[in-house]
């Protein structure tokens, strides 16, 4: 064999005996985990986030109204 092809073999191998079972260990153990779906606290913490993300959608509105009435050019540039 050439100098090449054994420089190749050494990286070659670990890559086939260590990083490709490791990764489908973890590929198949997360796709499992998605197909559980999500727990009961992850699913409170989930809405939790859901109606966080609202209360600050209408703050942001909120102060998008006060700006368009105090300060009429904010918008632009």
């Amino acid at each position: 064999m050439s100098e090449l092809a054994w420089a190749l073999v050494a990286p070659l191998n670990i890559f086939l005996f260590l990083v490709v079972p490791v990764w489908l260990v973890l590929h198949y153990r997360s796709k499992r985990r998605l197909d559980e779906g999500l727990g009961e606290s992850a699913r409170q913490r989930l809405e939790q986030a859901l109606q966080q993300a609202d209360q600050l959608a209408e703050r942001v509105e909120t102060l998008e109204r006060l700006l368009d009435q105090e300060v009429p050019g904010w918008r632009r540039p």
